[in-house]
Order: C-alpha cells, then sequence, then structure tokens
C-alpha cells in the first residue's frame, strides 16, 4: 500500500519535470488567467511562486486525493489559487495563513475574485499561533514562509502530517544556504521520502510521509 502510493507520487514528479521542459497545459478560465497575471504583475517583492510551481501545486494535490491542505505564507494569494484549483478537483479545502495583514487582505480579495472561497480560507495572522488552532489532521501542507524558520514549521506540523501525506517546501534551491537545519532534517528523516524537484527555477521539496 505504501509502496503503491509512493510509486504514485513519483509519478507525479515525473510527469512536473517533463512539463517543466515546456509550458504546460492546463484549463483556466479567462477570469482566473488574469488574476493570476494580475498578482504577478503587481509582485514587486517577487513573494508569489512560478507559474510552474503553481501548476505543479494544484497537481500534487489532485493527484494526492488531498482532503486537508495547509499554506504557510499564502502571500496575494497566488499559490493559493493553484492549492485551491487542486482543491476543487480533490474535493479538498484550503486553509492559507498569512502574517502580514495587507497580504492577507489581499489573498482573500484574490481568492474570492477567483470564486474560490468554498474551497480556500485565508487566515490572518501568526501561523505559529494559528497552526494550532486548525483541527484534525493533515494531508497536505505547503511552506513559503520565512526561510530561517522552516525547521520551526516542519516540527510543528510534522506530528500532525497524515501517513502518506506530504510536506512541501519552496525556495530550497534559490535559498538553500537559509534553511540548511530544515534541509537536513528532510533529507534525513526517517519517517520521509524525500526529493528536490524544480518545476520553476527555485525548487521545491517534496517529503511524503512513510508513517
Amino acid at each position: 500500500m505504501c509502496r503503491l502510493a509512493f510509486s504514485t507520487l513519483l509519478f507525479t514528479l515525473f510527469v512536473a519535470a517533463a512539463g517543466a521542459q515546456s509550458k504546460p497545459s492546463g484549463s483556466l478560465t479567462p477570469q482566473i488567467d488574469a488574476i493570476l497575471a494580475g498578482i504577478r504583475a503587481a509582485d514587486k517583492g517577487q513573494l508569489a511562486v512560478s507559474e510552474e510551481d503553481g501548476r505543479f501545486l494544484r497537481l500534487m494535490v489532485a493527484t494526492r486525493a488531498a482532503k486537508s491542505i495547509v499554506e504557510i505564507g499564502a502571500a496575494s494569494g497566488y499559490s493559493g489559487i493553484w492549492l485551491g484549483l487542486g482543491a476543487r478537483e480533490s474535493g479538498g479545502h484550503v486553509v492559507a495563513i498569512e502574517y502580514d495583514p495587507r497580504r492577507a487582505k489581499e489573498a482573500a480579495s484574490n481568492i474570492a475574485r477567483a470564486g474560490l472561497t468554498d474551497v480556500v480560507r485565508v487566515v490572518p495572522g501568526d501561523a505559529f499561533a494559528e497552526i494550532p488552532k486548525l483541527v484534525g489532521s493533515f494531508d497536505l501542507v505547503f511552506l513559503d514562509a520565512w526561510k530561517p524558520d522552516y525547521k520551526k514549521f516542519f516540527d510543528m506540523v510534522y506530528p500532525r502530517l497524515n501517513p502518506g501525506g506530504v510536506f512541501l517546501a519552496h525556495n530550497v534551491i534559490n535559498k538553500k544556504s537559509e534553511m540548511e537545519p530544515f534541509l537536513k532534517t528532510i533529507l534525513n528523516h526517517p519517517g520521509l521520502y524525500t526529493s528536490v524537484v524544480s518545476p520553476g527555477s527555485e525548487g521545491m521539496s517534496i517529503s511524503y510521509k512513510v508513517r
């Protein structure tokens, strides 16, 4: 059972790697396409993930049939929209947490304009304080917050990640030096299978919880 699930995950990674060679196709409505383009155009701080990374997030949620999804570091909602599109397909729900009040407000507005409020809930506040308030366990966690805090977030979330669940972290290639304790942990953890992929140029780690 576990091997079968991990084989499915490997196939997902293969598809994503192949898609990184040429712009992948995807069914986005003109409205959502325009919203995503608008977020990226206004993203002066380069906080949003790349389009390729966004498509990869959607793929991961949908193919893993993830029901309970947590995003740590929502910024202005770009990645939250992609996660929400995946959740719409998997029958899941996303809780997107954003520390900065202004960006949290932007994220909520952008997700509402994308018509995804039924599957994505934006929570403003400190994720260290907000995560303990969430009920239940998680199928998929996406981390894109302050890089030196990555290990702290992983340590907090890992006990609540379901067996067969996936923990994804962004910027593990271009900001590798800022998260070395986290990378050492996930690459050597006895309860994880971990791989690093690069749908875009920034890198994403994918850790599958074995038990």
